[in-house]
């Protein structure tokens, strides 16, 4: 399930990157980053403690202006849909969906017990969770639209590049 997820991804033009430890999560995500600015889920929401390697990211409660400057955002997530390289965001209390759609660069840190291989198998094993939450996205690689010459344009509605860090 993993190798059909990265290549997914790979089709989508999703930069991604495989750890074996919590460690190398963090590690990972620091070399990432840099010094741009973050909005990031809350700390007791990402995983694999990362937010401890993002001291100084804005959050969900972070002024409005704060988070319109954020650079990247960084993000944990529900699940993943190996079949497409869907990326499922469930937004609630201390997870934004600021956090993975203002920024121009979304990081996402996926868990590996949370891969599933079709949407069908996801909706069938976790029925109450999309009920439960305030809001849910689907991310299937960076934001793209069309106009009607189809001229695609990548960026417009949502992140330019997403990054995908899949943890143990």
């Amino acid at each position: 399930m993993l190798a059909r997820f990265l290549s997914e991804l790979d089709a989508l033009g999703v930069e991604h990157h495989v750890e074996d430890s919590a460690e190398a999560v963090r590690a990972q995500i620091v070399a990432i980053v840099g010094d741009t600015r973050v909005l990031s889920w809350n700390v007791d929401r990402l995983p694999y403690a990362v937010a401890t390697a993002l001291p100084g990211a804005a959050s969900g409660d972070s002024p409005r202006d704060v988070q319109a400057c954020a650079d990247v955002g960084v993000t944990g997530c529900e699940a993943v849909i190996a079949e497409t390289g869907t990326l499922v965001m469930l937004s609630g209390a201390g997870k934004p969906r600021a956090a993975s759609l203002l920024p121009p660069v979304h990081v996402c840190i996926v868990r590996r017990a949370e891969m599933f291989m079709t949407m069908a198998e996801y909706f069938a094993k976790r029925p109450a969770t999309i009920a439960t939450a305030a809001c849910c996205t689907f991310i299937t690689g960076p934001s793209r639209t069309a106009d009607i010459e189809l001229t695609l344009t990548v960026g417009v509605h949502g992140p330019r590049k997403v990054i995908v860090v899949v943890g143990p």
